[in-house]
């Protein structure tokens, strides 16, 4: 399958205000929003965010994030832009898989408030810096802002009466 090599770093709470159709919003799985698709409610294409490592959900192993990967792809095919969000210690791991995944990461002390082992980050922009250096690393490129609203088809601020 082909996929965009841009990447698009989602910080923190923004990520929460750029979804774009409610099936995006804070379900708690793939198959619900499966569910909603089957019956007409929502359209691709979908924005889906998976969260790996908290308490009492999917875990931050990388076999966690293939079957999360896998099981959009049996559901939604090419109808969707995949995102992950990584809890705690192990944020940059998760991103790294999904970047080699095709998929696009979220970061900021929302999630985690390491930097590196042992480290704490003062501020978003150290996590920011570090989801760039792993997506240059890799080969791909960050999304500029308007690249990201064209992924999202956000309508962007002048496209808005607030």
């Amino acid at each position: 399958k082909s996929r965009a090599r841009k990447a698009k770093v989602f910080p923190g709470r923004r990520a929460c205000t750029t979804r774009r159709r409610p099936c995006s919003a804070r379900w708690s799985g793939t198959r619900y929003k499966s569910h909603f698709v089957d019956r007409g409610l929502v359209k691709p294409p979908f924005f889906v965010q998976s969260v790996f490592g908290i308490l009492g959900g999917i875990g931050p192993h990388p076999e966690d994030v293939s079957h999360m990967r896998r099981t959009a792809d049996r559901l939604f095919g090419n109808s969707y832009l995949w995102s992950v969000l990584g809890a705690g210690k192990s944020q940059m791991a998760i991103a790294a898989q999904s970047l080699t995944l095709g998929g696009n990461v979220r970061v900021g002390l929302e999630d985690s408030l390491w930097a590196g082992p042992g480290q704490l980050a003062l501020k978003n922009a150290e996590q920011v810096t570090l989801a760039r250096k792993l997506i240059e690393g890799l080969g791909l490129s960050v999304a500029s802002p308007d690249e990201a609203r064209q992924m999202l088809q956000l309508k962007g601020k002048s496209g808005v009466a607030i």
